[in-house]
This record gives C-alpha cells, structure tokens and sequence, in this order.
C-alpha cells in the first residue's frame, strides 16, 4: 500500500521541480529579452557619482548589481558612460562593460569600430573598444591600428607607432624600410619609439632632426655667473628677474657679466652650462629664449634639470624646483603655459651649489614646448633646414 503513494510523491516532486525550471527559464529569457538594448542612463550616472573614502558607493553598487543583466550589446552605452569619469568611475565602468561583453549577444562591433573611430571619446573607453574587437577579431590589429597613427590618444598611438616600426622592419626593399621608418618616427610621441625609429633612420644613412620633432628650444642668450654661495642666491632677485634688457651689463660674482648667444646641437636640447661659460661652483646663471606664437594658444613647457630652477613666461613666475642633483630626465617636470600671439619670454634660472662630488658637476637643462601628448609646437620664427620631409602639423 505504501510504495503506490511514495511512487505518486515522487512523481508530484518531479512535476514541480519541472514547472519551477520552466518558470525560472521563462523568467530568465524574459528578463534577456527585456535587457537587450535596455537604457541604462540611470545605473551608469549612479556609478559615475562613486568617489573617494566611500562616496556613492552604496548607490553604485545597486546599480552595478541591476546591470548583470546588461549584455554585450550594452557595451558601447557603457563605455559611452566613461566620457569625463573620475579614474575610480572608469574602473566600475570597465568592469561592467568587460562583463557584459560575455552575455548573450555578440558584441556589436560595427558600433564599437565607429565608437573607436570618435576621438570624442574618452581614450581609455576607446582603447577598451578596441581591447574587446581584438578579443573576437584575429583581423583586427592589421585592420584599424594603421588607422590610429595619428590618434590624439597617446596610448593609441603608442599601439600604432609599435605596429608601424613591425611592419617597417619587416620591408625587405630599402627605399620601402626607410619610408615606413620616417612614417613611424613622425607619428611618434613617446621617447623609447622615437629613438628606435631616429636610430634605424641613421643607421640607413638619413638625417633626423629629433630637436624639432619633440619641440626643444635651441637658441638661448645665457648671463652669469651670479652668487649662489651656501644656496643664498635662490631667493634673490638679480636683475634679469626684474627686467629683460639684452644689452645690459651687470656685477656678477666674479667681475662684469653680459648676455651671451648660445645655440645648441644636442638631439634633446641640452645646454651645458660648464661648456658655455665654465664649471663655476655655488653659482647662478639665466637664460632667455624668445617664443613667437601665431595665436593666443595654451601649451606645455617641459623641463629637465638636474640643478635648482625658476621659470618665467612673460615676466610671470611660474614654477620652482628647489632641488639640487637628483637626477635629470626628458619632460622631468611639465608645466601648463598661456602664451600670447607674436613675441614671448621665456626666462629660467639654473642654480647650482657647491657639492664636489663627480656626480654633482653637472649643470644643464632641456626645455621643449608641445601638445598635452607631445607633438611639438614650434616657434613661428625657428630655422627649419631639417624638416622638409615632416608633415606640415610638425613644422
């Protein structure tokens, strides 16, 4: 008698267990179906709002939890949301759109090859775009890397110029090798490619004027040298602090000085102050050079220096580094400048101290000005016998 009515409960259990699968099934498709192309402008401009020390975080995360239903045609409204996000919200974002590239739907990658395309886009969205179409394209490197050579996203770019500097080395006819080399040293910004692609140019027998490609600023007049004995010279203001008058002369600490003309030849615009005046210990030299813009334009002037400095733009002081020998590098310090149309002054003083040791002779600087990415801006009244060849954006 008992084992009929165990067999009917075994078989009302399966009866359920059945519907409560279709139910969940249902329910899943439905909520697919409701997610494909679902706006999420709400979820995103919670995640936006996340922000240091918990900020946002609890309305964020809701969000983030709603858009597990998001889908891989989802993504580009995701990376869309990265456009002028905090570095902490493209993360969220990146997340999100990372995961909901797997779901259900193939990427969309018509939309997310024009979303690569708009240099309106947030350059990491973008990079990301791009990350996603090679992850489902074997195709897509040698299809739309070409394409970024020019990008204003330095990280593109990079990518580009890596893939251009391949495809180069791989030329077997000279003429050809060499042609694609200028493309990808033209094209480059980061220091590592552009001295890859200068060097295979020499090696092949062509010139390279890096000065001009990266923005150095050549051509100095130089005064000095004033006291700097025991650092005391840095909070001074000697006179061409006070006033620029190329054809005045002035007490230094070591007789009568006057401004010099300086040019130099290095690749990186280095000028060294022991060759152009002599290895003077605790002392303190400036220098002037003179930036003709053709517009009212906002630019970078990039330092490097090993000694301590001060700068002026237009007898306005802008930066200060009050340190002494701790190394030297191409764009060591960076530094956001307005400069006029026509003539401008740009004024440094170079302090060094009074350290013996081998390492602390050096007494040098580099100064280039460009782009927030590094294409040069070049002054309106520079020769340019070695530039021919450069695309008109770089002259």
């Amino acid at each position: 008698m008992s084992r009929p009515f165990a067999t009917w409960k075994i078989l009302v259990r399966k009866t359920l267990a059945w519907k409560s699968l279709a139910t969940a099934t249902l329910l899943v498709g439905a909520i697919s179906a409701s997610a494909e192309g679902a706006d999420w402008s709400k979820q995103l401009a919670a995640i936006r709002e996340v922000g240091n020390k918990g900020a946002g975080h609890p309305a964020a995360t809701a969000a983030a939890l709603e858009m597990k239903a998001a889908s891989a045609s989802d993504v580009p409204q995701i990376l869309a949301a990265m456009d002028g996000a905090s570095p902490l919200a493209e993360n969220w974002l990146r997340g999100l759109a990372e995961a909901a590239a797997t779901r259900r739907a193939p990427l969309p990658k018509t939309e997310l090859e024009t979303f690569l395309a708009d240099t309106k886009h947030s350059p990491h969205a973008r990079r990301l775009s791009y990350e996603l179409l090679a992850s489902v394209d074997p195709t897509a490197e040698a299809k739309l890397i070409p394409t970024l050579l020019g990008d204003p996203s330095l990280e593109l770019r990079r990518d580009a110029v890596a893939y251009a500097l391949s495809q180069a080395a791989a030329e077997k006819e000279k003429p050809a090798q060499i042609a694609a080399y200028k493309k990808a040293f033209a094209a480059s910004r980061d220091l590592d490619q552009i001295k890859e692609a200068s060097a295979k140019l020499r090696d092949a027998g062509e010139t390279v004027d890096i000065a001009t490609h990266m923005g150095y600023l050549m051509t100095w007049k130089v005064i000095g040298p004033f006291d700097n004995i025991e650092d005391k010279g840095w909070d001074v203001a000697y006179p061409p602090e006070l006033g620029i008058d190329p054809a005045a002369e002035y007490e230094g600490m070591k007789g009568k000085v006057k401004w010099i003309d300086h040019t130099t030849t290095d690749d990186y615009g280095v000028v060294d102050l022991n060759k152009v005046l002599e290895n003077h210990k605790g002392a303190i030299v400036y220098c002037l050079a003179e930036f003709a813009s053709d517009k009212d334009q906002t630019i970078d002037l990039r330092l490097g220096c090993i000694n301590a400095t001060k700068l002026w733009v237009n007898g306005e002081l802008l930066s200060e580094n009050h340190v002494y020998h701790a190394g030297m590098e191409v764009d060591q310090y960076n530094q956001s400048v307005k400069l006029k149309k026509g003539k401008n002054t740009i004024l440094l003083k170079v302090c060094q101290n009074e350290q013996k040791e081998a390492w602390a002779q050096r007494w040098q600087f580099q100064i280039r000005a460009c782009d927030s990415i590094g294409t040069a801006i070049l002054s309106q009244d520079r020769p340019l016998p070695k530039t021919a060849e450069l695309p008109r954006t770089l002259r």
